[in-house]
């Protein structure tokens, strides 16, 4: 098989998408892993016998990580994808330096549940990380119904 039928055959396959998809897939996965990350740690707080009140500051603190932190890299995240344009393959919705992260913090979760930290401090953090990511989601959801107003793909 000669280059160039190779370079046909990925383009082929590639799962490539729209912006709007890119933008779609975005804000499903910060909603989503913010969601299950506030459920579980909602369910952690509760199981350690804890009040509303640690429950109250984890949201507080996820509130201010969102503002501070997490929303300029969703507006970077955002613009990377608008930036790249249509037909980009479906899983580059965050640059390879996200998906770093994304792992780091999957491993980090992992570490954090292995007995290293109470049931109570596990909770507060997938609280506050959860809620931080839900709040910052509301960028990558703004952007995408923009895009459907505006007809944009």
């Amino acid at each position: 098989m000669s280059l160039h039928g190779a370079a046909n055959w990925k383009v082929r396959l590639k799962p490539a998408a729209p912006v709007r998809t890119h933008l779609l897939l975005a804000a499903c996965a910060w909603s989503i892993v913010g969601s299950v990350l506030v459920v579980l740690g909602f369910y952690w707080v509760h199981a350690a016998g804890s009040t509303s009140s640690y429950l109250v500051l984890a949201i507080a603190i996820g509130y201010a990580k969102s503002r501070f932190v997490l929303d300029n890299a969703a507006r970077r995240a955002a613009a990377r994808i608008v930036e790249r344009g249509d037909g980009k393959c479906a899983g580059g919705f965050f640059s390879y330096k996200s998906w770093l992260l994304v792992a780091a913090m999957a491993l980090a979760g992992r570490f954090l549940r292995s007995g290293l930290v109470s049931q109570l401090l596990l909770g507060f953090i997938y609280v506050a990380v959860g809620s931080a990511l839900l709040i910052s989601s509301r960028l990558f959801w703004r952007s995408y119904t923009e895009r459907a107003k505006n007809g944009a793909q």
